[in-house]
């Protein structure tokens, strides 16, 4: 199995398929993964296979290694699109995160202004007022909703605490008030163990929809599988199926969305 672990607290800059090309913060270790969800398809691994032994990085440690490459890379003319926190784990779980968004800005507007700031969020710490206050400052605020569906939610995101629970999740994200991106994963196949992991049909469409329509937000985007994934018996939606959703979520919810195969 091929995993991915990101270096801490920066890394990059990739080519994004969403976002361009994107300076990488990781909140999370660099040795391992610290994930509030345990997703079978996340390019990072499982949670146990992947157990740190690093700490997270400081405040100051992110400000300052943002700080060097942003430099750096304006000193020597190289384009920047967006600061995007992801990484190794969630990076809304950080405990420092509001005021490292805070000095993110602070540092982005010094050297490239024209950049966008993102945060890839799974929405398990959105609840929190100073997470929500700090993400309403950021350019591009991306939360995962995969599904609707709680037993869907259960087998295949695997929320690590047991009070997870979806509605609960919908509000929240309603508390943005348009200022979110919502990006789900849609995949096919069936696990090793048995466990169907196709969220196409129907049954899962018609409440995400639904749950879109009261989100209001911004922009949807919608993807499935692009690298090597732990759980094997996982396959890709393939470009019909997500070009119909596409153009379901912006007939009904009345919302931009952007597929990406």
């Amino acid at each position: 199995m091929s995993t991915i672990i990101y270096p801490s607290p920066i890394f990059g800059p990739v080519h994004s398929r969403r976002l361009g090309v994107s300076l990488g913060v990781n909140l999370m270790p660099g040795d391992g993964k610290v994930c509030s969800f345990d997703c079978v398809y996340c390019e990072c691994g499982f949670n146990a296979d992947f157990r740190p032994k690093e700490k997270r990085p400081t405040r100051d440690e992110v400000r300052q290694c943002l700080t060097d490459v942003l430099r750096q890379r304006h000193e020597q003319g190289q384009p920047l699109d967006v600061i995007t926190f992801a990484g190794n784990g969630e990076p809304t779980g950080h405990p420092d995160f509001a005021a490292i968004i805070g000095d993110t800005i602070e540092v982005r507007d010094r050297y490239f202004p024209e950049a966008k700031v993102s945060v890839l969020s799974n929405a398990t710490f959105i609840h929190r007022q100073d997470v929500r206050e700090a993400l309403m400052r950021v350019d591009n605020n991306i939360q995962k909703l995969d599904t609707v569906d709680a037993d869907y939610i259960n087998r295949v995101d695997r929320p690590v605490s047991p009070a997870y629970n979806v509605q609960d999740v919908v509000n929240d994200l309603c508390q943005f008030n348009g200022h979110v991106i919502i990006q789900t994963m849609f995949m096919d196949g069936t696990m090793a163990d048995g466990t169907d992991v196709s969220n196409t049909s129907e049954h899962f469409l018609k409440p995400w929809i639904e749950a879109l329509q009261r989100i209001r937000p911004q922009q949807v985007m919608i993807y499935t599988i692009d690298r090597e994934t732990p759980a094997t018996g996982l396959r890709k939606a393939t470009p019909d199926v997500l070009n119909a959703i596409r153009d379901r979520v912006e007939r009904e919810a009345g919302v931009p969305c952007q597929a990406s195969y």
